[in-house]
């Protein structure tokens, strides 16, 4: 059963990065049908706490009924704001996940290992409101890499790997391994930190908030304030307090994340500057 969950659970958030098509079609469904099918991300978890006994109705209740308000939200703010120049339920839907995902509000429905579950249904939530509901332009959430991405992003990564190399280790922040990585780290982390971090991070920070922001207060200024959000979602990373050096190094990356992102308004782009950050502080730098 947990891998019928982890399709299902993978399945919006891939149709929806690879298949542009399907979120085309979502948008013709009913709208009653449209704003109800979302109580369908609740099944992995019934899924998945049923095969490893810790079934509760409360958190059945919350992977099915968050959805479908998270839709009711949106629908009510594509129709306050058509323009899509970012309605309050926008930022608000965009706070509750960003810290049900950062507080881990609600890891305690999963058993050991399986919060990453819990992530990616609510990256599903945020993509179906965003996408098939808001319908929120200039996302650039289509990952058919193109040649282009991958220049955008891995000049974007060498622009700021020197500047968090030095600073991190200036900071002791980063230290380098003792050990060489094995072969299957370097082959299957860069493959994984895209997918199931850089990707949902990306899509949050660069394709709907700053996406949002910028019609708010401009390009620069939004690039300033999603950056240091993003800065400090890492505040209890790597550390049981406020770890104020993870903060200032991922701010500063949010910045170059957020240009890449701009260049072309594809989370492909900026992903691939996130991923390759990752991948290398994983590999050879923690």
């Amino acid at each position: 059963m947990l891998a019928l969950a982890g399709l299902l659970t993978l399945l919006p958030f891939f149709i929806a990065a690879f298949c542009p098509r399907g979120v085309l079609l979502a948008r013709q469904l009913p709208l009653r049908l449209r704003l109800l099918a979302p109580a369908l991300l609740g099944v992995p978890y019934l899924l998945v706490s049923l095969s490893t006994g810790l079934f509760r109705w409360s958190w059945l209740s919350l992977y099915t009924l968050l959805p479908v308000s998270i839709n009711l939200l949106l629908y009510g703010a594509s129709l306050a704001d058509p323009e899509q120049n970012g309605d309050w339920r926008d930022f608000l839907i965009l706070a509750l996940l960003g810290l049900a995902v950062d507080l881990r509000w609600f890891e305690p429905a999963w058993g050991r290992g399986l919060a990453v579950f819990n992530k990616i249904l609510l990256l599903d939530a945020g993509i179906y409101g965003f996408l098939v509901i808001r319908q929120l332009s200039r996302v650039g959430f289509d990952l058919r890499l193109r040649l282009r991405d991958w220049s955008v992003g891995l000049l974007a990564f060498a622009a700021y790997a020197p500047i968090a190399i030095l600073l991190g280790l200036w900071l002791g922040f980063l230290h380098f391994h003792s050990h060489l990585p094995s072969v299957q780290q370097v082959i299957l982390a860069p493959f994984f930190t895209f997918f199931f971090i850089a990707v949902p991070e990306e899509l949050f920070f660069r394709g709907w908030m700053q996406n949002l922001l910028e019609r708010r207060v401009g390009a620069a200024r939004a690039l300033v304030i999603t950056s240091t959000l993003f800065g400090l979602s890492h505040f209890n990373k790597r550390s049981a307090f406020f770890n104020w050096r993870y903060v200032l190094l991922a701010a500063i990356a949010g910045i170059f994340y957020g240009l890449a992102w701009r260049q072309q308004r594809r989370v492909g782009a900026a992903a691939i500057t996130h991923a390759s950050v990752d991948t290398i502080w994983s590999i050879w730098l923690r």
